[in-house]
């Protein structure tokens, strides 16, 4: 009960500020439940098919997903995630939590460049054709998110976010709710993943999808009441603090 309670307020703060917070869930899980961080990493990754597929959902009946990119993207995603996982099981506890945190710190400075640099980004929706290339492209890009998700348990969506942009393409709109696609095949490939190391604990899985969905959707309905400045800074601060927690 204390985990699905912490984890609903956790939830209805990221709820609130927009912000994604799964290096956040495996911060709290390690350092206040003091949960093995390959567990965590296992839960978090799981966790987010779930709340992700919801999004996805969400921006699909918008127009926000390229159908043909987000699959192709999340299949080899999937696939490299899966690798990830088996890289994770050889990395040692106190390492991962290092290396974990300097991916969050990683992630935070990509969201600063997508904040300001590509705020102003052609906002036309465009038709995106499969081709030769584009579907290497494609590979490459679902392989290295999919391997850095499945190896550190976060959800990268600055670097799928960019790469759809910069890589593919695609429109700011589009790379938004694109993203949301990719997260569920990377997410499910990872789990599988980790579940056959025998690092993920159904038990906390559903503890932590019931606390962090119930907030996050209760914590949604305010997120208007806040400054865009305010969200901004929360969304880039919300992995550096998860990455200080694991690193220190």
């Amino acid at each position: 009960m204390a985990i699905v309670l912490t984890m609903f307020l956790l939830g209805a703060i990221l709820g609130f500020v927009g912000a994604g917070g799964s290096g956040f869930i495996i911060a709290i899980l390690t350092l206040v439940f003091k949960i093995p961080i390959h567990t965590a990493l296992a839960t978090s990754l799981t966790a987010m098919a779930f709340t992700s597929l919801s999004g996805a959902f969400s921006h699909y009946r918008e127009g926000n997903i390229s159908i043909k990119a987000g699959l192709l993207v999340g299949g080899f995603g999937a696939i490299g995630a899966l690798i990830g996982s088996k890289i994770a099981a050889f990395i040692p506890t106190n390492e991962m939590h290092y290396l974990t945190g300097g991916m969050l710190f990683l992630s935070a400075i990509l969201l600063i460049l997508r904040l300001l640099l590509l705020k102003n980004k052609d906002a036309e929706d465009k038709k995106w054709s499969i081709h030769s290339v584009q579907i290497m492209k494609a590979a490459c890009l679902g392989m290295i998110t999919g391997i850095l998700s499945g190896t550190f348990g976060i959800g990268s969506t600055p670097f799928i976010q960019l790469g759809l942009l910069t890589f593919l393409g695609l429109t700011l709109r589009q790379s938004i709710g694109t993203t949301m696609l990719v997260i569920v095949p990377i997410a499910v490939g990872g789990g599988v993943g980790f579940s056959t190391e025998g690092f993920l604990d159904v038990t906390l899985l559903i503890q932590v999808l019931i606390g962090t969905m119930l907030g996050a959707y209760i914590g949604a309905k305010f997120t208007n009441l806040v400054p865009k400045v305010v969200l901004k800074a929360a969304m880039i601060l919300t992995p550096i603090t998860s990455g200080l927690i694991l690193m220190f």
